[in-house]
């Protein structure tokens, strides 16, 4: 990982670009987040540095974490989320993080929880089908049906599709284009959507997707068995014709 920062959702809007092309959006408040704990192959077995969000007062924190932000001598902070970094090395305990770590243009992956939707049904929850609608099919149209059970295995498998609560689980959307940054305001502003309501926790990370440039060749093949590395390049269906 060579990027890494800690924001919250502040909602969706939409920008033109320079085509005129409205581009919808998501604003998230991103930094400045500090080093509070630094950890070194020597003494914890991998690096990493512990990064600290959003300033709260005293009263909020347990002892524990309040002694924890009291060592690092930093101000006592709300939220905190360990990253790798290719560069541990470089940064120090208190060093500051803004949003300018990334520039327009960067590709990220956004991590947040995202919306609790309550107690929902099979169809709302999985997208089940209905059961049939007529001949004596009575009040359970929307309910899950028969789970296939028999005297073997006897049981429902763990996993199987059912009601339950639906949302409020991690989810990371990968690959979403960084449109706009200002350090001054603290405003990281990507393509699309993200997980979680307004004022939701999010991660911002470099993208784990392999990146290539739009409308690259693929280029031609040392395969002598595909039709594009042999000497003559015409197609095998126009050369029987």
């Amino acid at each position: 990982m060579k990027k890494a920062i800690i924001g919250k959702k502040v909602g969706m809007t939409q920008i033109f670009d320079e085509a005129g092309h409205v581009v919808p959006v998501t604003v998230i408040e991103a930094g400045p987040c500090v080093v509070v704990q630094k950890k070194t192959k020597d003494k914890e077995g991998y690096e990493s540095v512990q990064l600290g969000f959003q300033d709260e007062p005293e009263r909020k924190l347990s002892k524990p974490e309040k002694g924890h932000l009291e060592k690092a001598g930093v101000s006592l902070k709300k939220y905190l989320k360990e990253f790798r970094f290719e560069d541990c090395a470089a940064l120090n305990v208190g060093d500051v993080l803004k949003a300018d770590v990334f520039a327009a243009g960067d590709k990220v992956d956004v991590t947040g929880i995202s919306k609790g939707k309550g107690y929902a049904g099979v169809i709302k929850r999985y997208g089940a089908q209905r059961t049939p609608t007529s001949h004596g099919g009575g009040p359970v149209h929307r309910h899950a049906g028969s789970m296939n059970s028999c005297s073997d295995p006897s049981r429902i498998y763990k996993g199987k599709i059912g009601a339950g609560h639906m949302g409020c689980e991690q989810v990371t959307v990968e690959n979403l284009d960084i449109v706009k940054v200002d350090p001054e305001l603290n405003m990281i502003v990507v393509r699309g959507a993200i997980p979680g309501p307004k004022g939701g926790l999010v991660y911002l990370k470099n993208t784990v997707k392999n990146v290539k440039a739009k409308g690259a060749a693929a280029g031609i093949s040392s395969n002598p068995q595909k039709q594009s590395a042999r000497v003559n390049p015409q197609k095998a269906s126009a050369r029987n014709r």
